[in-house]
C-alpha cells in the first residue's frame, strides 16, 4: 500500500481534482440556467432547452477533462463505478481502485462544498439544491431502472471502444456526447448521475440522501455486469488499458508495455502483478 501511495499519489489526486472541477462546473451551469436572478434563467424558458444547454456544458466538460493532461495520466474515471468495473476485470489493482475511489469522494464532496462557500445563498436556492440527484415523479423503481441502462450503456461504449483500436482515440468524445444526451432526455427522470461520488458530493453538503442508494446500486450493479458479460463474450478481460483516454506517450500506472493509444498490457501486469501498484 504504502509503494501504490508513494509512487501513484499524482493519478490519486488527479482523479479527486478532476471530479471537483467537474461538480464545480455543474452547480455553476445549474445557477446559471436555473436561478431565478439568473440573467439566463429568464431569457430560456424552454426545460428541455435548459437541459440541453445544461447538458451540452457538462457533456463539453467531460470531453476537455478527459483528453486533458491531467485525464490522460489518470485515465479519467472521476467516477468509482468505472473504477470498480476495470477493478473487476483485473486491469486495475486493488490498492489502486481503493485510492481511485477515495479520491473521487473527496472530489466530488469538495466541489460542491467549494461553490457552497463561494456562493452559499445560490447554491441553497430550491432552484438549484446543490445539484442533488433524486428520483423524478416516476418513482424511484424507473430511476433505478433508468441509472441502470444509462450506466449499462456508458460502459459498453467505453470497453467495446478501447478495445477497438481503430476507435479507441474518440472514445472520451462519445462519452462526453452521452452524458450530453441523458442529461437532456433522463435528468427529469433520475436527476441523471451514473456517478456515486457525484451523487454523495450533492447529499453530504446539501444533507439531502432521498434514495441515495439508488446513485450507488444502480450504476456499480449495471457496470458491473457490463464488464462481466464483456469478458465473457470477449475473453479480453485483461487484454486492454484502463485509461479512457490513452496517451501517446508517458508511464501508465495501470501497467501498459508501450505507448500507443491502445498499447496491450501483459499478462501478468494486467493481472495486478505490478509490484509498484502493490
Amino acid at each position: 500500500m504504502r509503494d501504490a501511495l508513494s509512487t501513484h499519489w499524482p493519478e490519486y489526486l488527479i482523479e479527486g481534482l478532476l471530479l471537483g472541477c467537474f461538480m464545480v462546473v455543474a452547480c455553476v451551469g445549474a445557477a446559471l440556467l436555473g436561478h431565478p436572478d439568473s440573467p439566463l434563467s429568464g431569457r430560456v424558458q424552454s426545460s428541455l432547452l435548459r437541459r440541453g444547454l445544461m447538458g451540452l456544458t457538462m457533456g463539453l466538460t467531460a470531453i476537455t477533462l478527459i483528453y486533458s493532461p491531467l485525464g490522460a495520466r489518470s485515465g479519467a474515471h472521476v467516477n468509482p463505478a468505472v473504477t470498480l468495473a476495470m477493478l473487476a476485470l483485473g486491469r486495475v489493482t486493488p490498492i489502486d481502485a481503493m485510492f481511485y475511489v477515495l479520491a473521487q469522494i473527496i472530489g466530488g464532496i469538495s466541489g460542491v462544498w467549494l461553490c457552497r462557500l463561494a456562493i452559499p445563498g445560490v447554491i441553497r436556492h430550491p432552484s438549484v439544491s446543490h445539484v442533488v440527484t433524486v428520483p423524478g415523479p416516476r418513482g424511484r423503481g424507473v430511476a433505478l431502472v433508468a441509472e441502470a441502462a444509462m450506466s449499462a450503456i456508458l460502459m459498453a461504449v467505453v470497453l467495446v471502444m478501447t478495445g477497438t483500436p481503430s476507435v479507441a482515440a474518440y472514445t472520451g468524445l462519445v462519452c462526453g456526447a452521452l452524458v450530453a444526451v441523458f442529461i437532456t432526455v433522463e435528468a427529469p427522470i433520475s436527476g441523471m448521475s451514473m456517478n456515486p461520488a457525484r451523487s454523495l458530493g450533492s447529499a453530504m453538503v446539501a444533507g439531502r440522501f432521498d434514495a441515495f442508494w439508488i446513485y450507488v446500486l444502480a450504476p456499480v450493479g449495471a457496470m458491473l455486469l457490463t464488464a462481466g458479460a464483456y469478458a465473457a463474450i470477449t475473453g479480453e478481460a485483461h487484454a486492454h488499458c484502463a485509461k479512457i483516454n490513452h496517451p501517446t506517450s508517458g508511464a501508465c500506472i495501470f501497467g501498459c508495455e508501450g505507448s500507443h493509444p491502445t498499447a496491450v498490457p501483459s499478462a501478468d501486469i494486467s493481472r495486478g502483478e505490478d509490484t509498484d501498484s502493490e
